[in-house]
């Protein structure tokens, strides 16, 4: 079924409601979702002007050009995955989904100024060895050809069925590939505590754990966390992308705010390490450990 909008969703609703009906949910193995592949589609989006520039300004990405950045669509994209999983029949409650990975293909520079055609649909429900993921994939097209497009994996934990590794059946064993060597410094940012909020404003995700130290107590976090996107962006900012690109990343650990990260990269590889934040412990996810790894990925020129 495909639904056709006039607007964006407004993020606010989306997030009381889907928190509202998180604990009437209760994920298991095997569960499914009846409006898998349904589309949301948004025809006729222009992006405001004002909003990007405040976006490229809290990820560092260049201001004032006629050009997308490569994470903007997720930004746009983002309302309507949330009206699809804050949906009754969604299984998974939305309060704990976990962004685990984003696979992000821009076949051409997007203009800024551009009109686009935006859809967004739920691929599908996958088992995961810590409980089910969703896969959600977003599409913006300019004049019917699809210029950009992402698929998300949004992960809620829950028990498991315990599964049998399957025999070896091979009597001599794979090669195994070279493990990469260590990625060099490239630079180190100190990250303000207010970074969840500036980025919330700009891109209307106002997550309570991104916010506040007191709100993202109340999830289990000692002081509020940047968001994965934010810090996706971040990385691909400092990184440079062509205009055909392909990039893919996985969101390992949270970011505590405020924190002191590094950045490394060679080549198509990149992450960001947790460093010392100036108080005797470190930025992962909880555990005190400088270097430990928040984003991975690569980035992959697009050959014609």
């Amino acid at each position: 079924m495909t639904t056709t909008l006039s607007r964006l969703p407004a993020l606010g609703p989306l997030f009381a409601l889907g928190a509202l009906r998180s604990p009437f949910k209760r994920p298991r193995p095997g569960v499914t979702f009846p409006g898998l592949g349904d589309r949301l589609v948004l025809p006729g989006l222009r992006v405001d002007l004002s909003r990007l520039a405040a976006y490229e300004r809290v990820c560092a990405f260049p201001t004032g050009e006629d050009s997308l950045p490569l994470t903007y669509p997720h930004v746009l994209g983002f309302p309507l995955a949330m009206r699809l999983m804050s949906r009754r029949d969604f299984p998974l409650p939305l309060l704990g989904l976990v962004h685990t990975s984003i696979d992000i293909t821009r076949h051409t520079a997007l203009a800024a100024t551009g009109t686009y055609e935006l859809t967004v649909y739920v691929d599908r429900l996958t088992p995961h060895r810590r409980g089910t993921e969703a896969v959600v994939v977003t599409e913006l097209r300019n004049g019917g050809r699809v210029v950009w497009e992402s698929t998300s994996r949004y992960l809620a934990r829950h028990r498991t069925e315990a599964r049998h590794a399957p025999k070896e059946t091979e009597t001599t064993p794979a090669p195994r590939e070279p493990e990469p060597g260590p990625l060099p410094v490239l630079d180190e940012w100190r990250l303000a505590a207010d970074v969840g909020r500036r980025y919330g404003a700009a891109s209307g995700d106002r997550n309570p754990i991104h916010l506040h130290a007191l709100t993202a107590r109340l999830f289990g976090f000692r002081r509020a966390i940047a968001h994965g996107m934010w810090t996706l962006a971040r990385c691909l900012a400092a990184h440079g992308t062509p205009p055909a690109v392909r990039v893919r990343a996985q969101f390992r650990a949270p970011v505590l705010l405020p924190s002191t990260v590094t950045f490394v990269a060679d080549g198509a590889r990149f992450e960001l390490r947790g460093a010392g934040d100036g108080r005797g412990e470190g930025t992962g996810d909880g555990t005190g450990e400088a270097g430990r790894v928040h984003v991975s990925g690569r980035v992959d020129p697009l050959v014609p």
